[in-house]
């Protein structure tokens, strides 16, 4: 196999759509009537996901995952108390050395709920806790549509404008309100969806392309790109990767001081350590400035990419563990 080739096998194809939907924003960004039609195609592109992802949960799970309470407070504070704690951190260290939309970024990256398909992806691959995962990433969603908009009013008051109940509806519209709806929908449309799961993927990484394409069309026509150098973006990657890692050393640990089953320990990785792309772009574009958007989703990009290749190597080095027999369980998905 020649080194291109081995290239070219390692290389997420996901990645390159959201370097050319980048490259595509620079070159033809979205201006006057264009942009109206891009902002509608971004509200129905956002609303289809989170009612595509109600459709899919089994209420069943729900009530499963809640009753391992302590699986659920360790991942909630992972994802609430922690991030959080780490993004206040970054924000006192790194003020004054990267522009203030990035470091807002990355508070903003820090208070963001948990993925729902990769963490529960993740999870089945590892053979850990799927029912216990799929609970966490959604109720995480759920309670992030009112959390992170709080959060952001508190510890972001400047650059978000405060705490606005108009933002937290749009947000309740936009992202709870198809989530209930496709729940509604779920004896008619749950078994179909469950069928052709790739309708899903596609609309899931689809909606992202279409928010992306928006936020940095709109970071273009502001004129803010010239603020950002080459190397403050590999500085922003190293950052992330420094918080990723921090936070999957701390679940790991935490997990086990804990006396975790395995399993639960799995969970507890992936979905603690995960943020929400899919529902942190939309929520960047309500909460902030229009022509800010584009630089402070960046970390998120890059944190969202990053989480995607280092836990699918983890979660192959979990999937490759030995177990007793007796102690294997079959998998259980939504």
């Amino acid at each position: 196999m020649t080194l291109l080739t081995t290239i070219r096998s390692r290389l997420d194809p996901y990645l390159l759509l959201l370097i050319g939907t980048v490259a595509l924003a620079a070159l033809l960004p979205a201006t006057g009537r264009a942009s109206g039609v891009v902002d509608l195609a971004v509200n129905l592109a956002v609303a289809l996901l989170f009612l595509l992802y109600g459709a899919r949960l089994k209420p069943q799970a729900i009530w499963s995952g809640l009753s391992h309470w302590r699986l659920q407070a360790l991942i909630f504070a992972s994802t609430y108390i922690l991030f959080p704690l780490i993004g206040i951190v970054l924000t006192w260290l790194l003020r004054g050395h990267l522009p203030g939309d990035i470091v807002t970024g990355l508070l903003f990256l820090c208070l963001l709920p948990s993925t729902v398909q990769s963490s529960i992806a993740f999870t089945a691959i590892a053979r850990g806790n799927v029912p216990g995962a799929l609970c966490s990433a959604s109720l995480s969603n759920v309670l992030g549509v009112f959390l992170t908009p709080i959060l952001v009013s508190q510890l972001l008051p400047a650059a978000s404008g405060g705490f606005s109940l108009q933002a937290l509806e749009d947000i309740a519209l936009q992202i709870l309100l198809p989530f209930v709806v496709g729940q509604a929908l779920r004896p008619w449309i749950g078994a179909w969806l469950a069928r052709h799961a790739l309708l899903t993927a596609v609309v899931d990484r689809g909606s992202v392309l279409v928010v992306v394409y928006a936020a940095f069309s709109a970071g273009m026509v502001a004129g803010i790109w010239h603020q950002l150098s080459p190397a403050s973006i590999a500085l922003v990657l190293l950052i992330d990767l420094a918080v990723l890692a921090l936070v999957l050393l701390a679940t790991t640990w935490a997990s086990r001081a804990l006396a975790f089953a395995k399993e639960d320990e799995i969970a507890i990785v992936f979905c603690g350590s995960k943020k929400s792309m899919a529902g942190g772009i939309p929520m960047a574009a309500i909460l902030f400035p229009g022509h800010a958007v584009g630089l402070i989703v960046l970390p998120l990009m890059l944190f969202h990419q990053a989480q995607l290749f280092v836990c699918a190597g983890l979660a192959r080095r979990y999937g490759r563990r030995q177990e007793p027999a007796s102690e294997r369980r079959p998998l259980a998905y939504s």
